[in-house]
């Protein structure tokens, strides 16, 4: 027992070097997505570049609890966020028709992205061991840069935690 105990910690320490290895930071370019959304559009990051800053705020799953609270927040206090020139997104690994009726049920008025390839979510390094994304936020400048990683997000106040994150990174207002 204590032989196969240390063979996973081994194990365990290998995986989290290589995860760390491929970790997004702050002053990274973040990783480009065309991803589409609950509204049939497709959004790329790179169209924003030189544009407008961007938040993208990764969940786990359509139509569970937190997700739920935390979409909830954004529909309901989104315009603490459209005070800023920003372009905002919530997205996920699951299907295009989950997202469309997470989004019909929460009443979003944003886009919800669905990543259901993971191949956005594992160029953000947010998909975690259940195959899902882990729930961060992250803030793009309008040059593409990653300008905030946020992993310690509050469903409930979601959306006044990123206008007030919008502010404190000194995001134009409109």
């Amino acid at each position: 027992m204590k032989k196969l105990l240390s063979l996973l910690g081994i194990i365990s320490c290998a995986i989290s070097l290589t995860l760390s290895a491929n970790e997004l930071k702050v002053g990274d370019k973040a990783p480009n997505f065309k991803l589409q959304a609950t509204n049939g559009d497709f959004y790329q990051l790179s169209d924003y570049q030189g544009k407008q800053a961007i938040v993208l705020a990764w969940y786990p799953m359509a139509n569970t609890r937190g997700c739920t609270i935390e979409c909830k927040s954004l529909t309901e206090k989104g315009h603490l966020i459209r005070k800023y020139d920003v372009s905002y997104f919530m997205a996920s690994v699951d299907p295009l028709d989950d997202n469309r009726d997470f989004a019909e049920k929460t009443g979003a008025d944003f886009p919800m992205l669905s990543d259901p390839t993971k191949a956005a979510a594992k160029a953000y390094n947010v998909l975690n061991f259940a195959g899902v994304a882990s729930r961060v936020t992250f803030y793009i400048d309008k040059a593409g840069m990653i300008i905030k990683i946020d992993e310690d997000i509050s469903p409930r106040t979601a959306a006044e935690d990123m206008a007030e994150n919008l502010k404190i990174l000194g995001v134009s207002l409109l």
